[in-house]
Parts: structure tokens; C-alpha cells; sequence
């Protein structure tokens, strides 16, 4: 017997020309599954039996394009690579929607072409049109009077994953090339999973973020936070703290949360996203990849890493920094999906930031500028305590590779960048130094923690106030786009 499948009312897919009108219209199919789903579950869950399946769909943007004929070669992004049919279903096109409207406008100026919007054949899980000012949550299998998967579409992890960003000659069932690296299913995935370890909503995320793997540059980003608060000529708008807490009041507490996340997000906001996000990733690949791989669907205009790391070098003092500009992978974290022998290459307009923002803060240039920082290679190791093992073979690949510096995150970061199209960089601090004697102990620790914290926090910031003001056509380098690339961001 076939299941009766009850799905909201849509019409016709329209042809639509302005970005904006291609918008709205998302929004509106978006907002209705949603709608239906909720009411749907609500229904059922407040003892009216289902009789069939319930169903609603993403909407979906469709282009075709026939000619091979040039685009400003320029851009890295905002068209496709040859003429076929291109398509992506949208999630949240109210949190995503100036990213869209700018990707649709594009690619409508770019092709000359017009943009088809309707409902995909993609369902929408129950448990993501339930994230979206939903009344009560979606219970666990066996608490609820039916199955759950009888009913509602279930998350499917067969079909969410980064087949598009991995290069894997992705296609849509119906033949169609990706327009987007993200489907919907996978952002909604993302979103869910940012809430579960950051304790922020996916909506307080700049474009602008910091991953550190110490506490300390929390303290002193909340400290800057509260100072850009009381200035009213910085143009930060809130500040906001896990658990959603949004602070406009420089005074204002900050509470702590009865169960902390795992990696504890800070937010400085601005208009229009351009504010800083600092994330506290704490120590190790794994941690990088996680954060790193659902912050990613938010489509950010730069990650950079801050932290600490062994200086592999006699001449290197503790405290000095070390600018990445090439990284050895011993992290193993994503051999799967970018392979070891896959070049990571420094991006200009990064480094100039950088390199201007350490200039700026240490009021040193040029050639003294050595005294303080080094530029060259990071190796990441996947094993904390790798000098309590034979150290010939780590020590010898280290000098082969020409590596000033170690740490267990930064080259995590960067090939996650290079993967997901996000410009990264890495500014590290010397906080040890194995090969030489010079061990973290607590005493050393506290002092070198007093004195350059605060200083490396505000060189990342104001690098990040500088890529604010770089227009983004030059941040989103042509070197991490590939043969075939999506036309949006």
C-alpha cells in the first residue's frame, strides 16, 4: 500500500532577473515548508495520528548558460566555468541573504542570463525546520506514539557531505553541475552543529574570524570588546558570549553557563557581518577540522589562526612571533580529503595584513622587524608530546622542511581554508622552545602569558580591521579556486 504524502501547496517556478526579487522569493518558499513541517509535527505531537508521510522541500536556484563566451577573469568567483546547468538548494536565505543576493547578482550580470527559483526534490529534515522558531524540539526515537521516520524526513548523512569542495566531479541526480560548494542539507548540518559547540547561534558569526587555542586571548578579547563598546567611533554595535548573551553595555556582566561549550565563541559585531569572531578551539587538529568545517558554510572573508608554538629555532626568543608562509602537514586530520602532497600556498593580501599589523603594534619596520618575528615554514603534529619519543625522525623532517615553528592547529586551519575557499593565515607566538632547553614551565609560562597575549590579540584584530577594508574581489584569491569552480563564493 502506498503512503499518502501531504505536502505544502507551490506554484510554478519563476524566471526571475533581479537578485533581490530572487531573494524574496526564497524566503517565501523557504519560510512555507518550514511552516508546514512545524505545524505538521505540532499536530502530531499533540495527539492527532498521522494518516500518511509529511513532506516539504528546499527551494532550489537553477541557471542554464550556452556560451563560452568571457567574463572578467578578474573574480575567482561569480560565474561558471562553461555553458550547462547549473543548480543549489538554498537553506536559511534569511540569515544568507545579502551572500546571495550579491552570488545571484553576479551571476546574472556576468552571464547576461536569467535565474529559475522553485522547490528542489530535496526534503527538508524534520529536525532543521524545527531549528527555526520552533515551539518544542524534536524528541529522541522512541518517545514519540509514532516513528518518527514513517512520518518526517530524517537528516540523511549519505547525501550530506563535500563531495563539490573536495573536487570530486560532483553532479545532482539530474545531471546538473553545483552552483554553490554547499548544499543545503550539509549547511543546515553545519548550523546545528556550530550551536552544539560553540553556544552561539549561527546568525551572531562575523566575517571576520580568530581561532585561538588559549583562554587567555578570550580575556583579553572580552577586554577589547568592552573597550570598543564605550567608544562610539569604533562601529562595533554588541558584543555576544556563549549562550546568546548580546551585551551593548560596556559594563554589563557576562554569565557563565551551567555546561560550557566546547569550543567557547566570542562575537564583536558590526553591520552587515562585519565584525570579529574570535573561537577557542583549544588544543589539537581535531578540534581545528570540526570548527573549521562548519564554520566554513558560513562562507567567512578570512580565518586566521593566533596561538602559541615551539620555536624550533636557537636564534627565535620566547615571545617573538612566527608568520606562516608554508606549512608541514603532519596533522592527519584531512588526508582524507586533501591529500598530504597538495601544495598550501600563502595568500599576499593576508600576509600584508599580517606583516603591516605586526609593524603597527611593535612600531618596528623593515629590517628590525626580524628582531621580533620570522616568516617561514609551520609544521603541525598530530601528537602533543612528540618530544618524549626517538626525536631523530621528527627532527630530522622538521630541519628538512626548513620549519621554524610547531604547533598542533595552524596547518589544520590553513588546508581547511585552501579546501572550503576561505583565505587564511597563520600568526603564531613563541611560547617554548623543546629543542633548546627552554620547556613551558608554570613560572615561565605566566609572565610570557602577562606581556604578549594582549599585544599578539591586538595585531590580529587590527589585521583583521585591515582586510575589513580590502575589497573582497582581491581577499578571495584566485589561488584557492580550482579547474571547475562553483560560481558562488
Amino acid at each position: 500500500m502506498t503512503m499518502k504524502i501531504e505536502t505544502p501547496p507551490v506554484g510554478a517556478p519563476q524566471i526571475l532577473t533581479d537578485a533581490e526579487a530572487t531573494v524574496a522569493r526564497l524566503q517565501e518558499l523557504y519560510s512555507e515548508a518550514t511552516a508546514f513541517l512545524r505545524a505538521r509535527f505540532l499536530e502530531a505531537v499533540n495527539g492527532k495520528t498521522p494518516t500518511g508521510r509529511y513532506r516539504a522541500f528546499y527551494p532550489e536556484i537553477r541557471v542554464t548558460t550556452t556560451s563560452f563566451g568571457q567574463v572578467d577573469s578578474r573574480l575567482s568567483y561569480g560565474h561558471v566555468a562553461e555553458p550547462g546547468n547549473y543548480t543549489t538548494t538554498v537553506t536559511r536565505p534569511d540569515l544568507f541573504a545579502n551572500y546571495l543576493r550579491k552570488q545571484i547578482d553576479l551571476l546574472i550580470r556576468n552571464h547576461g542570463i536569467a535565474v529559475e527559483v522553485g522547490p528542489s526534490t530535496t526534503p527538508i529534515p524534520l529536525h532543521f525546520a524545527m531549528g527555526v522558531g520552533a515551539e518544542v524540539a524534536v524528541p529522541h526515537e522512541g518517545v514519540l506514539s509514532f516513528t518518527l521516520r514513517d512520518v518526517f524526513d530524517v537528516p540523511d548523512l549519505a547525501t550530506t557531505n563535500d563531495a563539490i569542495v573536495n573536487g570530486y566531479d560532483f553532479r545532482h541526480e539530474d545531471g546538473s553541475g553545483p552552483l554553490a560548494p554547499f548544499t543545503a542539507q550539509r549547511i543546515d548540518y553545519s548550523l546545528a552543529r556550530l550551536q552544539h559547540y560553540t553556544a552561539t547561534a549561527a546568525e551572531h558569526f562575523q566575517n571576520y574570524v580568530l581561532f585561538t587555542n588559549y583562554q587567555f586571548y578570550v580575556d583579553e578579547f572580552v577586554t577589547f570588546a568592552r573597550q570598543a563598546l564605550a567608544d562610539p567611533q569604533s562601529g562595533y554595535t554588541s558584543f555576544v558570549a556563549p549562550g546568546n548573551q548580546v551585551i551593548t553595555n560596556p559594563e554589563a556582566p557576562i554569565g557563565e553557563l551551567p555546561k560550557p561549550p566546547q569550543m567557547p565563541t566570542y562575537h564583536l559585531t558590526r553591520e552587515k557581518g562585519a565584525g570579529i569572531t574570535l573561537v577557542n578551539i583549544g588544543v589539537g587538529p581535531s578540534n581545528a577540522k570540526t570548527a573549521t568545517d562548519h564554520i566554513a558554510v558560513l562562507r567567512p572573508h578570512a580565518w586566521l589562526m593566533l596561538g602559541h608554538c615551539a620555536g624550533l629555532r636557537n636564534t627565535q626568543s620566547l615571545g617573538d612571533f612566527v608568520l606562516a608562509h608554508a606549512y608541514l602537514r603532519e596533522d592527519h586530520v584531512l588526508d582524507d580529503d586533501l591529500p598530504v602532497w597538495v601544495p598550501i600556498p600563502a595568500l599576499a593580501e593576508i600576509q600584508i595584513a599580517l606583516e603591516q599589523a605586526v609593524e603597527e603594534v611593535s612600531e618596528l619596520s623593515g629590517y628590525d622587524l626580524k628582531r621580533i618575528m620570522r616568516t617561514g615554514t609551520v609544521a603541525t603534529i598530530d601528537n602533543r608530546n612528540w618530544e618524549l619519543r626517538d626525536q631523530s625522525g621528527p627532527v630530522q623532517r622538521l630541519s628538512q622542511s626548513r620549519a621554524i615553528a610547531l604547533d598542533m592547529e595552524s596547518a589544520t586551519i590553513a588546508a581547511n581554508g585552501f579546501r572550503f575557499r576561505v583565505p587564511y593565515g597563520t600568526l603564531l607566538c613563541v611560547s617554548d622552545k623543546p629543542l633548546h632547553g627552554e620547556l613551558k614551565l608554570p613560572g615561565m609560562a605566566s609572565a610570557f602569558y602577562t606581556t604578549q597575549v594582549q599585544r599578539h590579540l591586538k595585531i590580529g584584530i587590527r589585521a583583521m580591521e585591515a582586510l575589513r577594508e580590502t575589497p573582497l574581489e582581491r581577499i578571495h584569491s584566485r589561488k584557492l579556486r580550482s579547474f571547475t569552480e562553483t560560481a558562488f563564493l
